[in-house]
Protein backbone atom coordinates (compact mmCIF):
# COMPACT_ATOMS: atom_id res chain seq x y z
CA UNK A 1 0.00 0.00 0.00
CA UNK A 2 1.25 4.01 -0.92
CA UNK A 3 2.13 5.79 1.95
CA UNK A 4 -1.02 7.84 1.45
CA UNK A 5 -3.11 5.23 1.62
CA UNK A 6 -1.21 4.14 4.77
CA UNK A 7 -2.10 8.35 5.85
CA UNK A 8 -5.70 8.12 4.75
CA UNK A 9 -6.58 4.93 6.64
CA UNK A 10 -5.21 6.35 10.21
CA UNK A 11 -7.20 9.60 9.34
CA UNK A 12 -10.22 7.87 8.62
CA UNK A 13 -9.93 5.62 11.28
CA UNK A 14 -10.52 2.24 8.69
CA UNK A 15 -11.10 -1.23 9.97
CA UNK A 16 -7.50 -3.44 9.95
CA UNK A 17 -6.97 -4.13 6.81
CA UNK A 18 -7.39 -7.81 5.39
CA UNK A 19 -4.85 -8.57 3.40
CA UNK A 20 -2.04 -6.52 1.80
CA UNK A 21 -1.72 -8.16 -1.38
CA UNK A 22 -3.67 -6.40 -3.97
CA UNK A 23 -3.32 -7.05 -7.85
CA UNK A 24 -4.47 -4.42 -10.74
CA UNK A 25 -5.77 -4.96 -13.94
CA UNK A 26 -5.73 -1.49 -15.92
CA UNK A 27 -7.54 0.31 -18.78
CA UNK A 28 -9.80 -2.73 -19.05
CA UNK A 29 -12.23 -1.77 -21.74
CA UNK A 30 -16.03 -1.82 -21.65
CA UNK A 31 -17.96 -0.66 -25.01
CA UNK A 32 -21.03 0.81 -24.29
CA UNK A 33 -24.23 0.42 -26.77
CA UNK A 34 -23.20 3.55 -28.92
CA UNK A 35 -19.96 2.08 -29.39
CA UNK A 36 -17.80 4.24 -26.91
CA UNK A 37 -14.87 2.49 -24.66
CA UNK A 38 -14.84 3.18 -21.32
CA UNK A 39 -11.91 2.41 -19.47
CA UNK A 40 -12.02 0.69 -16.18
CA UNK A 41 -9.06 -1.07 -13.70
CA UNK A 42 -9.91 -3.77 -11.54
CA UNK A 43 -8.56 -4.18 -7.75
CA UNK A 44 -8.81 -7.89 -6.58
CA UNK A 45 -7.76 -8.48 -2.83
CA UNK A 46 -5.41 -11.95 -2.74
CA UNK A 47 -5.10 -15.19 -0.79
CA UNK A 48 -8.98 -14.22 0.73
CA UNK A 49 -11.00 -16.57 -1.54
CA UNK A 50 -14.32 -15.00 -3.25
CA UNK A 51 -15.39 -11.60 -2.54
CA UNK A 52 -17.82 -9.07 -3.47
CA UNK A 53 -17.38 -6.09 -5.82
CA UNK A 54 -17.58 -2.65 -5.11
CA UNK A 55 -18.22 -0.50 -7.86
CA UNK A 56 -17.13 3.35 -8.19
CA UNK A 57 -17.82 5.48 -11.57
CA UNK A 58 -16.69 8.98 -11.90
CA UNK A 59 -15.71 11.74 -14.40
CA UNK A 60 -12.93 13.06 -11.97
CA UNK A 61 -9.15 11.72 -11.82
CA UNK A 62 -10.45 8.80 -8.88
CA UNK A 63 -9.00 6.31 -11.17
CA UNK A 64 -5.72 7.40 -12.42
CA UNK A 65 -4.71 9.71 -9.19
CA UNK A 66 -7.09 8.34 -6.53
CA UNK A 67 -5.66 4.55 -6.70
CA UNK A 68 -4.46 4.58 -3.75
CA UNK A 69 -8.56 4.58 -2.22
CA UNK A 70 -9.17 1.62 -4.31
CA UNK A 71 -6.10 -0.55 -2.65
CA UNK A 72 -7.63 0.57 0.67
CA UNK A 73 -11.24 -0.71 0.04
CA UNK A 74 -9.55 -4.13 -1.54
CA UNK A 75 -7.34 -4.76 1.24
CA UNK A 76 -10.36 -4.65 3.56
CA UNK A 77 -12.28 -7.67 1.62
CA UNK A 78 -13.62 -6.60 -1.73
CA UNK A 79 -12.75 -6.85 -5.61
CA UNK A 80 -13.13 -3.29 -6.35
CA UNK A 81 -13.97 -1.95 -10.37
CA UNK A 82 -13.13 1.83 -10.70
CA UNK A 83 -14.86 3.20 -13.63
CA UNK A 84 -13.81 6.60 -15.65
CA UNK A 85 -17.04 7.93 -17.76
CA UNK A 86 -17.10 9.14 -21.15
CA UNK A 87 -14.61 11.79 -22.09
CA UNK A 88 -12.35 11.67 -19.69
CA UNK A 89 -9.12 9.82 -18.44
CA UNK A 90 -9.17 7.83 -21.42
CA UNK A 91 -12.70 6.68 -21.65
CA UNK A 92 -14.28 7.13 -25.27
CA UNK A 93 -16.42 10.17 -26.20
CA UNK A 94 -17.43 13.65 -25.13
CA UNK A 95 -18.00 14.44 -21.83
CA UNK A 96 -21.38 14.86 -21.22
CA UNK A 97 -21.96 15.04 -17.36
CA UNK A 98 -24.90 13.61 -15.83
CA UNK A 99 -27.25 12.97 -18.60
CA UNK A 100 -25.08 9.92 -19.96
CA UNK A 101 -24.62 7.83 -16.63
CA UNK A 102 -27.68 5.63 -16.13
CA UNK A 103 -26.77 3.89 -19.37
CA UNK A 104 -23.56 4.08 -19.28
CA UNK A 105 -23.91 2.42 -15.71
CA UNK A 106 -26.08 0.03 -16.88
CA UNK A 107 -23.64 -1.34 -19.57
CA UNK A 108 -21.00 -1.53 -16.70
CA UNK A 109 -23.25 -4.03 -14.87
CA UNK A 110 -23.92 -6.26 -18.33
CA UNK A 111 -20.12 -6.26 -18.76
CA UNK A 112 -19.03 -6.92 -14.82
CA UNK A 113 -21.63 -9.76 -15.08
CA UNK A 114 -19.67 -11.75 -17.57
CA UNK A 115 -16.00 -11.48 -15.23
CA UNK A 116 -14.51 -14.41 -13.80
CA UNK A 117 -14.16 -12.43 -10.26
CA UNK A 118 -17.44 -11.93 -9.72
CA UNK A 119 -19.39 -13.26 -7.36
CA UNK A 120 -23.16 -11.46 -8.44
CA UNK A 121 -22.69 -9.52 -5.04
CA UNK A 122 -22.36 -5.97 -5.45
CA UNK A 123 -22.00 -2.71 -3.69
CA UNK A 124 -21.79 0.54 -4.85
CA UNK A 125 -20.16 4.12 -2.48
CA UNK A 126 -18.24 7.64 -3.21
CA UNK A 127 -19.91 11.21 -2.42
CA UNK A 128 -21.05 13.78 -4.68
CA UNK A 129 -20.31 12.73 -8.70
CA UNK A 130 -19.84 9.16 -7.51
CA UNK A 131 -22.97 9.41 -5.58
CA UNK A 132 -24.94 10.32 -8.01
CA UNK A 133 -23.72 7.75 -10.39
CA UNK A 134 -25.00 5.33 -7.91
CA UNK A 135 -28.65 6.29 -8.20
CA UNK A 136 -28.25 6.76 -11.89
CA UNK A 137 -28.28 2.83 -11.92
CA UNK A 138 -29.57 1.68 -8.15
CA UNK A 139 -33.34 1.18 -9.25
CA UNK A 140 -32.32 -0.70 -12.87
CA UNK A 141 -29.60 -2.85 -10.86
CA UNK A 142 -31.87 -5.64 -9.43
CA UNK A 143 -30.61 -8.20 -6.86
CA UNK A 144 -27.28 -7.81 -7.48
CA UNK A 145 -26.83 -4.63 -5.92
CA UNK A 146 -26.31 -5.68 -2.52
CA UNK A 147 -25.86 -2.46 -0.26
CA UNK A 148 -25.34 1.37 -1.20
CA UNK A 149 -23.90 4.67 0.52
CA UNK A 150 -24.54 7.72 -0.98
CA UNK A 151 -22.54 10.75 0.42
CA UNK A 152 -22.82 14.84 -0.02
CA UNK A 153 -24.77 13.78 -3.69
CA UNK A 154 -28.56 13.77 -5.64
CA UNK A 155 -30.47 11.69 -7.23
CA UNK A 156 -31.85 14.40 -9.31
CA UNK A 157 -29.19 16.66 -11.45
CA UNK A 158 -31.32 19.49 -11.98
CA UNK A 159 -31.89 20.45 -8.48
CA UNK A 160 -28.39 20.62 -7.99
CA UNK A 161 -27.72 23.19 -10.94
CA UNK A 162 -31.03 25.19 -10.28
CA UNK A 163 -31.67 24.97 -6.32
CA UNK A 164 -34.75 27.22 -6.30
CA UNK A 165 -35.41 27.76 -9.71
CA UNK A 166 -32.41 29.72 -9.98
CA UNK A 167 -28.92 29.03 -11.39
CA UNK A 168 -26.34 28.05 -8.74
CA UNK A 169 -23.73 29.88 -10.26
CA UNK A 170 -20.45 30.01 -8.30
CA UNK A 171 -20.33 26.20 -7.72
CA UNK A 172 -21.15 25.13 -11.38
CA UNK A 173 -19.08 28.29 -12.91
CA UNK A 174 -15.97 26.51 -10.53
CA UNK A 175 -17.12 22.74 -11.36
CA UNK A 176 -16.28 23.35 -14.76
CA UNK A 177 -13.27 24.47 -14.78
CA UNK A 178 -12.35 21.80 -12.46
CA UNK A 179 -13.45 19.11 -14.11
CA UNK A 180 -11.32 21.09 -17.80
CA UNK A 181 -8.14 21.50 -15.85
CA UNK A 182 -8.60 17.92 -13.69
CA UNK A 183 -5.95 16.18 -15.83
CA UNK A 184 -3.14 18.03 -15.40
CA UNK A 185 -0.58 17.10 -13.36
CA UNK A 186 -1.24 17.97 -9.54
CA UNK A 187 0.80 21.23 -9.04
CA UNK A 188 -0.37 22.68 -12.41
CA UNK A 189 -4.29 21.75 -11.61
CA UNK A 190 -3.90 23.36 -8.36
CA UNK A 191 -2.04 26.53 -9.63
CA UNK A 192 -4.95 26.74 -12.78
CA UNK A 193 -7.40 26.60 -10.07
CA UNK A 194 -6.15 29.03 -7.96
CA UNK A 195 -4.93 31.11 -11.10
CA UNK A 196 -8.52 30.72 -12.75
CA UNK A 197 -9.86 32.94 -9.35
CA UNK A 198 -9.80 36.30 -11.13
CA UNK A 199 -10.87 34.65 -14.41
CA UNK A 200 -13.56 33.18 -12.30
CA UNK A 201 -14.47 36.62 -10.85
CA UNK A 202 -14.83 37.91 -14.00
CA UNK A 203 -17.15 35.49 -15.80
CA UNK A 204 -19.28 35.39 -12.79
CA UNK A 205 -20.17 38.99 -14.08
CA UNK A 206 -20.49 38.59 -17.79
CA UNK A 207 -23.50 38.89 -19.38
CA UNK A 208 -25.88 36.83 -21.24
CA UNK A 209 -24.44 34.26 -18.01
CA UNK A 210 -24.56 31.45 -21.23
CA UNK A 211 -20.84 33.00 -22.24
CA UNK A 212 -19.13 32.90 -18.86
CA UNK A 213 -17.58 29.51 -19.52
CA UNK A 214 -15.18 31.35 -22.65
CA UNK A 215 -14.62 34.25 -20.14
CA UNK A 216 -13.51 31.74 -17.02
CA UNK A 217 -11.58 29.18 -19.60
CA UNK A 218 -11.09 30.85 -22.97
CA UNK A 219 -13.45 28.10 -24.73
CA UNK A 220 -16.90 27.13 -24.96
CA UNK A 221 -17.96 24.50 -22.80
CA UNK A 222 -21.10 22.34 -24.17
CA UNK A 223 -22.29 20.82 -21.09
CA UNK A 224 -22.66 24.04 -19.61
CA UNK A 225 -24.56 25.81 -22.75
CA UNK A 226 -26.96 22.76 -22.35
CA UNK A 227 -27.48 23.31 -18.79
CA UNK A 228 -28.25 27.21 -19.71
CA UNK A 229 -30.40 26.85 -22.66
CA UNK A 230 -32.64 24.68 -20.74
CA UNK A 231 -33.30 26.31 -17.74
CA UNK A 232 -37.25 25.52 -16.96
CA UNK A 233 -38.13 22.88 -14.89
CA UNK A 234 -40.74 21.47 -16.77
CA UNK A 235 -38.18 20.92 -20.01
CA UNK A 236 -38.06 17.09 -20.80
CA UNK A 237 -34.81 17.20 -21.69
CA UNK A 238 -33.72 17.05 -18.03
CA UNK A 239 -35.56 13.44 -17.86
CA UNK A 240 -32.41 11.63 -18.28
CA UNK A 241 -30.70 13.27 -15.42
CA UNK A 242 -33.36 12.65 -12.88
CA UNK A 243 -33.74 9.81 -11.17
CA UNK A 244 -35.85 10.80 -8.12
CA UNK A 245 -38.53 9.10 -9.39
CA UNK A 246 -37.25 5.71 -8.83
CA UNK A 247 -35.48 6.20 -5.55
CA UNK A 248 -38.45 4.67 -3.95
CA UNK A 249 -37.96 1.70 -6.09
CA UNK A 250 -34.17 0.73 -4.83
CA UNK A 251 -34.64 -1.64 -2.15
CA UNK A 252 -30.17 -1.72 -1.20
CA UNK A 253 -29.99 -0.41 2.10
CA UNK A 254 -28.50 2.99 1.67
CA UNK A 255 -26.10 5.17 4.10
CA UNK A 256 -26.69 8.37 3.42
CA UNK A 257 -23.74 11.19 4.40
CA UNK A 258 -24.06 14.66 4.34
CA UNK A 259 -22.99 18.25 6.09
CA UNK A 260 -25.12 21.12 7.16
CA UNK A 261 -23.05 23.54 4.53
CA UNK A 262 -22.86 21.24 1.80
CA UNK A 263 -25.29 22.71 -1.52
CA UNK A 264 -26.51 18.98 -1.94
CA UNK A 265 -27.86 18.27 1.41
CA UNK A 266 -31.52 19.72 0.33
CA UNK A 267 -31.77 17.10 -2.23
CA UNK A 268 -30.32 14.21 -0.13
CA UNK A 269 -32.77 14.64 2.53
CA UNK A 270 -35.51 14.19 -0.45
CA UNK A 271 -34.05 11.46 -0.90
CA UNK A 272 -33.62 10.20 2.34
CA UNK A 273 -37.64 10.55 2.94
CA UNK A 274 -38.53 9.12 -0.09
CA UNK A 275 -36.55 5.74 0.94
CA UNK A 276 -38.04 6.36 4.41
CA UNK A 277 -41.87 6.67 2.88
CA UNK A 278 -41.00 3.47 0.42
CA UNK A 279 -40.45 1.67 4.07
CA UNK A 280 -36.89 1.40 3.68
CA UNK A 281 -34.71 1.99 6.82
CA UNK A 282 -31.44 4.06 5.71
CA UNK A 283 -28.51 5.33 7.90
CA UNK A 284 -28.20 9.00 7.69
CA UNK A 285 -25.42 11.35 8.65
CA UNK A 286 -24.94 14.43 8.79
CA UNK A 287 -21.82 16.74 9.83
CA UNK A 288 -20.87 20.43 10.53
CA UNK A 289 -19.28 20.49 6.93
CA UNK A 290 -19.14 21.52 3.66
CA UNK A 291 -18.64 19.94 0.39
CA UNK A 292 -15.15 20.24 0.01
CA UNK A 293 -13.94 19.42 3.94
CA UNK A 294 -11.43 16.74 4.26
CA UNK A 295 -13.86 15.83 7.87
CA UNK A 296 -16.76 15.22 5.40
CA UNK A 297 -14.57 12.88 3.21
CA UNK A 298 -12.65 10.73 6.13
CA UNK A 299 -16.37 10.27 7.97
CA UNK A 300 -18.08 9.38 3.69
CA UNK A 301 -15.09 6.52 3.63
CA UNK A 302 -15.00 5.26 7.01
CA UNK A 303 -19.09 4.94 7.09
CA UNK A 304 -19.28 3.60 3.59
CA UNK A 305 -17.05 0.97 3.93
CA UNK A 306 -18.38 -0.03 7.50
CA UNK A 307 -22.06 -0.06 5.64
CA UNK A 308 -20.43 -2.18 2.92
CA UNK A 309 -18.80 -4.98 5.06
CA UNK A 310 -22.03 -4.53 7.23
CA UNK A 311 -24.12 -5.57 4.14
CA UNK A 312 -22.07 -7.78 1.71
CA UNK A 313 -19.65 -9.91 4.48
CA UNK A 314 -22.35 -9.54 7.33
CA UNK A 315 -19.26 -7.60 9.18
CA UNK A 316 -21.60 -5.37 11.49
CA UNK A 317 -18.94 -4.73 14.27
CA UNK A 318 -18.43 -1.27 13.03
CA UNK A 319 -21.89 -0.49 12.65
CA UNK A 320 -24.03 1.71 15.53
CA UNK A 321 -27.10 1.27 16.13
CA UNK A 322 -28.77 4.37 15.84
CA UNK A 323 -29.70 4.81 12.36
CA UNK A 324 -29.43 9.05 12.10
CA UNK A 325 -26.56 10.04 13.61
CA UNK A 326 -26.62 14.46 13.30
CA UNK A 327 -24.59 17.50 14.49
CA UNK A 328 -26.61 20.24 16.84
CA UNK A 329 -25.01 23.03 15.84
CA UNK A 330 -25.18 26.18 18.92
CA UNK A 331 -24.41 22.95 20.93
CA UNK A 332 -21.49 21.07 19.58
CA UNK A 333 -22.91 17.96 20.25
CA UNK A 334 -23.73 15.00 18.11
CA UNK A 335 -27.44 13.33 18.04
CA UNK A 336 -28.15 9.37 18.16
CA UNK A 337 -31.37 9.26 16.24
CA UNK A 338 -34.11 7.04 15.14
CA UNK A 339 -35.03 9.19 12.16
CA UNK A 340 -34.64 12.52 10.89
CA UNK A 341 -36.33 14.95 11.89
CA UNK A 342 -37.18 12.88 15.20
CA UNK A 343 -40.52 12.78 16.60
CA UNK A 344 -42.19 15.35 18.45
CA UNK A 345 -40.89 18.19 16.23
CA UNK A 346 -43.66 21.06 15.37
CA UNK A 347 -43.98 23.69 12.88
CA UNK A 348 -43.40 27.06 14.74
CA UNK A 349 -44.44 29.97 12.75
CA UNK A 350 -42.90 33.18 13.04
CA UNK A 351 -44.74 35.91 11.12
CA UNK A 352 -42.83 39.28 9.88
CA UNK A 353 -44.22 42.09 11.45
CA UNK A 354 -44.35 45.81 10.64
CA UNK A 355 -41.38 47.46 11.74
CA UNK A 356 -38.86 44.90 11.50
CA UNK A 357 -40.59 42.48 14.45
CA UNK A 358 -40.46 38.80 14.13
CA UNK A 359 -43.96 37.09 16.79
CA UNK A 360 -45.86 33.63 15.97
CA UNK A 361 -49.05 36.63 15.80
CA UNK A 362 -51.05 37.07 13.18
CA UNK A 363 -49.38 40.92 12.12
CA UNK A 364 -51.84 43.80 11.88
CA UNK A 365 -52.50 45.69 8.59
CA UNK A 366 -49.72 47.39 7.23
CA UNK A 367 -48.01 48.09 3.99
CA UNK A 368 -45.62 45.88 2.80
CA UNK A 369 -41.74 46.27 2.78
CA UNK A 370 -39.80 47.22 0.14
CA UNK A 371 -36.81 45.80 -1.74
CA UNK A 372 -35.00 48.04 -4.18
CA UNK A 373 -33.21 45.84 -6.59
CA UNK A 374 -30.60 46.78 -9.24
CA UNK A 375 -29.08 44.01 -11.23
CA UNK A 376 -26.04 45.89 -11.94
CA UNK A 377 -25.63 45.80 -8.41
CA UNK A 378 -26.94 42.39 -7.45
CA UNK A 379 -27.93 41.56 -3.68
CA UNK A 380 -24.43 39.82 -2.10
CA UNK A 381 -24.22 36.46 -1.07
CA UNK A 382 -23.06 36.35 2.95
CA UNK A 383 -22.28 33.02 3.00
CA UNK A 384 -18.52 31.93 2.30
CA UNK A 385 -17.43 31.12 -1.56
CA UNK A 386 -16.87 27.11 -1.78
CA UNK A 387 -13.19 26.19 -1.22
CA UNK A 388 -10.64 25.62 -4.21
CA UNK A 389 -13.91 27.16 -6.96
CA UNK A 390 -15.10 29.62 -5.63
CA UNK A 391 -14.56 33.04 -7.00
CA UNK A 392 -12.78 36.29 -5.17
CA UNK A 393 -15.96 38.09 -3.28
CA UNK A 394 -16.83 39.65 0.44
CA UNK A 395 -18.53 37.68 2.25
CA UNK A 396 -20.16 37.71 6.39
CA UNK A 397 -22.71 39.92 7.90
CA UNK A 398 -20.98 43.26 6.60
CA UNK A 399 -21.79 42.62 3.01
CA UNK A 400 -25.78 43.15 3.88
CA UNK A 401 -25.36 46.09 5.90
CA UNK A 402 -27.08 49.59 4.70
CA UNK A 403 -28.41 48.54 1.32
CA UNK A 404 -31.53 49.04 -0.23
CA UNK A 405 -32.57 45.04 -0.58
CA UNK A 406 -32.16 43.54 2.24
CA UNK A 407 -35.14 43.49 4.86
CA UNK A 408 -34.05 42.25 8.76
CA UNK A 409 -36.85 40.81 11.29
CA UNK A 410 -36.07 40.26 14.72
CA UNK A 411 -37.85 38.24 17.41
CA UNK A 412 -37.82 38.73 20.98
CA UNK A 413 -35.18 37.08 23.25
CA UNK A 414 -35.82 33.26 23.86
CA UNK A 415 -37.08 32.54 27.11
CA UNK A 416 -35.55 28.90 26.94
CA UNK A 417 -33.13 26.78 24.47
CA UNK A 418 -35.15 25.96 21.66
CA UNK A 419 -33.63 23.05 19.64
CA UNK A 420 -34.89 23.29 15.57
CA UNK A 421 -34.33 20.32 14.11
CA UNK A 422 -35.49 19.36 10.51
CA UNK A 423 -36.16 21.27 7.42
CA UNK A 424 -37.27 25.26 7.75
CA UNK A 425 -39.82 26.78 5.27
CA UNK A 426 -40.75 30.00 4.25
CA UNK A 427 -44.13 31.44 3.67
CA UNK A 428 -43.77 34.80 0.90
CA UNK A 429 -46.64 36.77 -0.34
CA UNK A 430 -44.89 38.95 -2.61
CA UNK A 431 -45.83 41.62 -5.74
CA UNK A 432 -43.39 43.23 -8.27
CA UNK A 433 -44.00 45.30 -11.34
CA UNK A 434 -40.91 42.90 -12.60
CA UNK A 435 -41.85 39.87 -14.24
CA UNK A 436 -39.86 37.74 -12.09
CA UNK A 437 -38.06 38.04 -8.67
CA UNK A 438 -35.80 36.27 -6.53
CA UNK A 439 -36.44 36.11 -2.72
CA UNK A 440 -33.39 34.50 -0.49
CA UNK A 441 -34.58 34.31 3.23
CA UNK A 442 -31.96 33.49 5.86
CA UNK A 443 -32.66 32.61 9.60
CA UNK A 444 -29.50 33.76 11.65
CA UNK A 445 -29.18 33.35 15.74
CA UNK A 446 -28.80 36.66 17.07
CA UNK A 447 -26.41 36.21 20.47
CA UNK A 448 -27.08 38.88 22.93
CA UNK A 449 -23.49 40.61 22.29
CA UNK A 450 -24.63 41.11 18.80
CA UNK A 451 -22.91 38.48 17.34
CA UNK A 452 -25.10 36.76 14.26
CA UNK A 453 -24.57 33.16 13.85
CA UNK A 454 -26.22 31.52 10.30
CA UNK A 455 -28.63 28.21 10.46
CA UNK A 456 -30.29 27.97 7.38
CA UNK A 457 -31.24 29.61 4.01
CA UNK A 458 -32.67 29.17 0.57
CA UNK A 459 -34.13 31.16 -2.39
CA UNK A 460 -37.00 31.06 -4.85
CA UNK A 461 -37.17 32.77 -7.97
CA UNK A 462 -40.58 33.88 -8.61
CA UNK A 463 -42.22 33.67 -12.28
CA UNK A 464 -45.36 35.62 -12.36
CA UNK A 465 -45.71 37.67 -9.35
CA UNK A 466 -47.39 38.68 -7.62
CA UNK A 467 -47.11 35.56 -5.26
CA UNK A 468 -47.72 33.46 -2.71
CA UNK A 469 -45.79 30.45 -2.14
CA UNK A 470 -44.13 28.02 0.66
CA UNK A 471 -41.03 26.23 -0.38
CA UNK A 472 -38.37 24.90 1.46
CA UNK A 473 -34.87 26.22 3.35
CA UNK A 474 -31.47 24.41 4.10
CA UNK A 475 -32.35 21.26 6.25
CA UNK A 476 -30.62 22.00 10.12
CA UNK A 477 -30.14 20.76 13.56
CA UNK A 478 -29.46 23.79 15.60
CA UNK A 479 -29.81 24.88 19.36
CA UNK A 480 -31.14 28.53 19.66
CA UNK A 481 -30.31 29.55 23.55
CA UNK A 482 -32.18 31.47 26.44
CA UNK A 483 -31.97 34.89 25.55
CA UNK A 484 -30.76 34.65 21.79
CA UNK A 485 -33.57 36.49 19.65
CA UNK A 486 -34.35 34.73 16.22
CA UNK A 487 -33.32 36.73 12.90
CA UNK A 488 -34.75 36.65 9.56
CA UNK A 489 -33.39 38.43 6.68
CA UNK A 490 -34.72 38.71 3.21
CA UNK A 491 -33.24 39.89 0.27
CA UNK A 492 -33.07 40.07 -3.77
CA UNK A 493 -30.42 37.63 -4.34
CA UNK A 494 -27.67 35.75 -3.12
CA UNK A 495 -24.99 36.63 -5.68
CA UNK A 496 -22.88 34.72 -6.92
CA UNK A 497 -23.72 32.05 -5.29
CA UNK A 498 -27.00 32.37 -7.59
CA UNK A 499 -26.89 34.00 -10.58
CA UNK A 500 -28.80 37.73 -10.69
CA UNK A 501 -32.40 38.23 -11.72
CA UNK A 502 -32.37 40.53 -14.69
CA UNK A 503 -35.27 42.27 -13.87
CA UNK A 504 -34.76 45.68 -11.93
CA UNK A 505 -37.51 47.59 -9.89
CA UNK A 506 -38.69 47.65 -6.34
CA UNK A 507 -39.91 43.76 -4.82
CA UNK A 508 -42.69 44.00 -2.22
CA UNK A 509 -42.96 41.56 1.03
CA UNK A 510 -46.40 41.87 2.11
CA UNK A 511 -47.07 41.08 6.06
CA UNK A 512 -50.70 41.83 6.91
CA UNK A 513 -53.85 39.65 7.82
CA UNK A 514 -54.53 38.31 4.78
CA UNK A 515 -51.13 37.74 3.69
CA UNK A 516 -48.98 36.60 7.14
CA UNK A 517 -45.34 36.43 5.16
CA UNK A 518 -44.07 34.14 7.74
CA UNK A 519 -41.14 30.96 8.41
CA UNK A 520 -41.68 28.22 10.02
CA UNK A 521 -39.64 26.44 12.17
CA UNK A 522 -39.76 22.63 12.95
CA UNK A 523 -39.29 23.04 17.03
CA UNK A 524 -38.27 19.91 18.58
CA UNK A 525 -41.01 20.31 21.96
CA UNK A 526 -39.07 19.50 24.82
Amino acid sequence: MSVVGRILARQAKLPPAETRTVTVEKDLPITTPDGVVLLADHYAPQGIGARPTVMTRSVYTDRTKGFFMSELIAERGFHVLVVSGRGTCGSGGELDPFVSERDDGLAVLAWLKRQPWFNGVLGTTGASYLGYTQWAIAAQAGPMLRAMSTQLTSSDFRSMVYPGDALSLEIFLGWIGMVHHQERPMLSYLSALVRGTRRRTAAARRLPVAEADEVALGTVVPHWREWLAHERADDPWWVRGDHSATVAAVTAPNHLVGGWRDFMLPALIRDYRELRRAGREPYLTIGPWSHWDTEASLTSTREGLLWLRAHLLGDRTGLREAPVRIHLGGAGEWLDLDRYPPPGVQPQSLRLQPGGALAPAMPPESEPDRLSYDPADPTPDPQPPPQVIGIRRAHGERVLRNRADVLTYSGEPLPEDLDVIGVPRALLHVSSEAPSADFYVRVCDLAPSGKATHVSDGLQRFTPLPASAEFGLWPTAYRFRRGHRIRVQITAGAFPRWDRNPAAGVRLVHHDPARPSAVLLPVLEP
